[in-house]
């Protein structure tokens, strides 16, 4: 690991060594960014009016069928230029280091992402949507409906 910040912890291995799991990816993500330029977080990608979109493997258009332009979708995806080995970060937007798994940070041991997308358009195997986060080119692991009496915690209202 590189750049580590005073309090963060690394863990003596690299996860990526201990796979477990076999994963395909189903497309990739076609956003303006890269490192360097990109937002830290989804409600950042919406503030900057960018759009993008998912170019999945023609073999998975007809998993698409019953969504719709509007709706909301969760993708997953595999954050490839990320590193793997951090357990405790210092997130400069926070008071002190904090476990990986208190944060959104795409430095994790699985680095899996996952952000609540609008569908804006749908043509064959390309899915625009309203915005993300992620570096051009990120491969995607899988696409959900948001449903809100599944996906919103019992009890959680927001904030009036």
């Amino acid at each position: 690991m590189s750049g580590a910040r005073p309090g963060e912890v690394a863990l003596g291995f690299d996860p990526g060594d201990r796979v477990e799991a076999g994963l395909t990816f189903i497309g990739r993500i076609r956003s303006p960014w890269s490192k360097g330029n990109a937002p830290k977080n989804i409600r950042q990608a919406r503030e900057t009016g960018e759009a993008a979109r998912i170019e999945l493997d023609p073999a998975y258009a007809p998993a698409l069928t019953g969504l719709k332009v509007g709706q909301a979708v969760q993708l997953l995806y595999w954050v490839d230029r990320g590193e793997r080995d951090l357990i405790v970060q210092t997130p400069a937007h926070a008071d002190g280091p904090r476990g990986t798994f208190a944060l959104r940070s795409p430095v994790r041991p699985n680095p899996i992402a996952l952000a609540t997308v609008l569908i804006t358009g749908i043509d064959g195997a390309v899915v625009e949507i309203d915005a993300i986060d992620a570096f051009d080119g990120t491969p995607l692991l899988d696409i959900k409906p948001w449903i809100e009496t599944v996906d919103v915690a019992p009890g959680w209202h927001p904030e009036t």
